[in-house]
């Protein structure tokens, strides 16, 4: 079997709305895929916001009980993103008005900066939309180009081809190529959801 002959791709990850409807028929794998799907985005909110991770798993296990309790009551579920991203908002701002009351017993103060009074700025909100987005489009990839674009561009140091070679099972000399149709897919991915030209 050629090279090219086994990069096919696998089939594509389940939508939102499929994952919902899976979800409220009782679908257990449906639920763990979309708290999979969506953990880094509920995380990365509180800890772009000063919370420690502790702070942040604590407002992610909150943020996930709403979403059991209020999934039946979701109209759209294309709009799940702007609900996990509004509701984790809540959260920490809550969180926050929470810890700002607490004085230690000690009398120490807080090394806590306080909260601002506005929201969330929406240069954030977008960005964390936005990653969303990239994580996304990648993990509708075939699974290796996932491993590549992963192995390539997330992580620190980047890997030399030849490592990645090896680790996809592939001629080094072919990776150049695999790369390049990897990030067409992940363009066009993108391009569908306005991220990408």
């Amino acid at each position: 079997m050629s090279m090219l002959a086994r990069v096919i791709d696998r089939p594509a990850a389940r939508t939102d709305r499929e994952l919902v409807a899976a979800c409220l028929s009782g679908d257990e794998q449906a639920w763990s895929e979309l708290i999979d799907r969506y953990n880094r985005l509920i995380f990365s909110i509180p800890l772009k916001q000063g919370l420690s991770r502790d702070e942040a798993a604590d407002i992610f296990q909150a943020v996930c009980l709403d979403l059991v309790a209020e999934l039946p009551r979701l109209r759209d579920p294309q709009a799940l993103p702007a609900w996990l991203i509004q509701t984790t908002v809540h959260k920490v701002s809550k969180w926050r008005r929470r810890s700002d009351r607490y004085v230690p017993d000690d009398g120490a103060h807080s090394e806590r900066t306080p909260a601002p009074d506005a929201d969330i700025p929406d240069a954030l909100i977008r960005e964390v939309q936005q990653a969303q987005a990239l994580r996304a489009a990648v993990s509708g990839l075939s699974e290796r180009c996932q491993r590549m674009v992963h192995l390539l561009f997330f992580e620190t140091p980047p890997r030399p081809y030849k490592d990645v070679a090896a680790e996809l099972g592939v001629a080094t000399g072919s990776i150049g190529f695999l790369r390049g149709r990897c990030l067409d897919r992940l363009r066009a991915a993108l391009a569908e959801v306005g991220l990408c030209r």
